[in-house]
């Protein structure tokens, strides 16, 4: 079985919505766009270096159209994105130009595509589609970068949907900035208890 790996980076409020520039993702009118920027530094710089290596990866609709437009013609900035396969979720969306793009319809494809044999998956973006792997028990990694501040607006990685679930921090850093750089692997149910029992 192939692992799913979310990689994010969100706020202490939890969006996710167009960190990387103004123009990324507008949708909803967002006004924030590009707010990790200030926040870059060497050890944050490192570790997305260390996780742009050569992977599949699985996205949402406009996640995809966002790094179809980008990554094709930047690929010296992530050696390897052309050449791995390009799984998208998409109802609507057929065909792309982006070699080894895949178009997955249903749940049921992405359920498939996990139990096949394979590297793992990476999810970047793509806030509708993280929220149906996690509602489904279909995240086996969180790879997280929270950003000291709030937006209170914008696409959000958490909904109502999510399903209870335990997860085990397998490695972390805080840069010089303050951004908290976490990797969770899935733990099973969520246990309870008393606290001082």
């Amino acid at each position: 079985m192939r692992k799913i790996i979310v990689t994010s980076m969100i706020t202490l409020d939890g969006v996710m919505q167009a960190p990387g520039g103004p123009e990324e993702d507008r949708s909803g009118v967002f006004k924030y766009g590009g707010w990790s920027a200030p926040y870059g530094d060497e050890v944050g710089g490192k570790v997305m270096q260390k996780q742009m290596k050569p992977a599949d990866l699985l996205l949402g609709r406009k996640t995809f159209e966002i790094f179809a437009s980008f990554w094709p013609e930047h690929a010296a900035i992530w050696p390897g994105i052309n050449d791995g396969t390009k799984y998208v979720m998409s109802k609507t969306m057929k065909k792309s130009d982006w070699k080894n793009t895949v178009f997955l319809e249903s749940l049921a494809d992405i359920k498939k595509l996990r139990n096949s044999e394979g590297s793992d998956i990476q999810v970047w973006g793509s806030s509708k589609l993280i929220q149906l792997l996690l509602k489904n028990d279909l995240v086996d990694e969180l790879w997280l970068k929270i950003y000291p501040l709030t937006l209170g607006e914008g696409k959000k990685l958490f909904d109502g949907s999510t399903i209870p679930a335990a997860f085990t921090l397998t490695e972390s850093i805080v840069t010089t900035s303050g951004v908290i750089i976490a990797n969770y692997k899935r733990a099973g149910k969520v246990k309870i208890g008393t606290i001082g029992a």
